[in-house]
């Protein structure tokens, strides 16, 4: 069984379970008209912050529709988090100019938004909504222990509120990305909603044993409702080496397929999560 070396002094984790930031995948369309008072430049900013604006409402509206929960200040909480939110936009599907017969030269640009709520907001009500598959996607992270020393094997646990795909990468201090689930030898990355999972266990050909190096790590989760979009990776005994660039990880991450929309109702989307923690590393 191979076994990948991590060096923990501090659990993995600052706290007994990891809140992982929560957003909203989805696609929104923007246009804007040069009239009498824009310039070209001006114009395209103008849709762009369209678009962005189109992409919180619907989002808001998806997560209103989506939320069944009972309990009625829960889900004006998770509104009022998602009417404070922040946007950004993933990719450029689409965008160019054409003339409008009555508005003249117009510019059009379609986006694909991460649409992230209030953090403070959600962190309070990610407490609360653990156990509930009616509220937006939750997912916890926490390890066996808080604290490790070299030899020791570390067990990271996963649970969500609902079902949910779920990608993890460990971060070395050389700074080298591995990715650990899926891996080859456990390639099912779906799991079912209030249930507990553990890394490594069943099929898993490796284990994470404290050693040297020292020096700082990290753990990132990536989850949403939807399968995850793609990397480039290299297989690696019983993990995978990344290959994308650090940087455009969460972004191809969330390159997850989003529904088409449907006349008279609000855009499709997907719940989505993601978090990453620092590891302190020492004897």
């Amino acid at each position: 069984m191979r076994k990948i070396f991590i060096s923990v002094i501090l659990g993995l984790f600052l706290f007994s379970n990891l809140y992982a930031a929560q957003s909203t995948i989805i696609e929104s369309e923007g246009y804007a008209c040069m009239g009498e008072d824009k310039s070209m430049k001006q114009t395209e900013r103008a849709a762009m912050t369209d678009a962005k604006d189109k992409a919180a409402k619907n989002a808001a509206t998806y997560i209103k529709s989506e939320t069944k929960v009972k309990d009625s200040q829960l889900v004006k909480d998770i509104i009022e988090a998602y009417n404070n939110a922040t946007v950004a936009v993933d990719k450029e599907i689409e965008k160019g100019w054409y003339t409008d017969p009555s508005l003249g030269k117009c510019y059009k640009v379609k986006i694909k938004a991460n649409v992230m709520p209030d953090e403070n907001s959600m962190k309070r009500i990610s407490q609360e909504t653990i156990d509930n598959p009616s509220a937006p996607l939750t997912v916890k992270v926490w390890t066996d222990k808080k604290e490790y020393k070299e030899g020791e094997k570390i067990k990271i646990y996963l649970k969500g509120n609902k079902p949910f795909y779920v990608r993890v990468i460990y971060k070395d201090t050389a700074g080298n990305l591995i990715q650990i689930l899926p891996n080859p030898h456990r390639k099912d990355n779906y799991f079912h909603g209030g249930v507990i999972y553990e890394i490594p266990s069943g099929s898993d050909k490796f284990e994470l044993e404290v050693n040297p190096p020292l020096g700082e790590e990290s753990i990132m989760v990536y989850a949403s409702v939807s399968q995850l979009g793609d990397l480039s990776l290299k297989k690696e005994g019983g993990v995978y080496q990344v290959r994308t660039n650090p940087k455009d990880i969460g972004i191809k991450t969330r390159s997850i397929k989003v529904k088409e929309v449907t006349e008279g109702k609000p855009q499709q989307a997907s719940d989505y999560s993601e978090g990453e923690v620092t590891v302190k590393t020492g004897k």
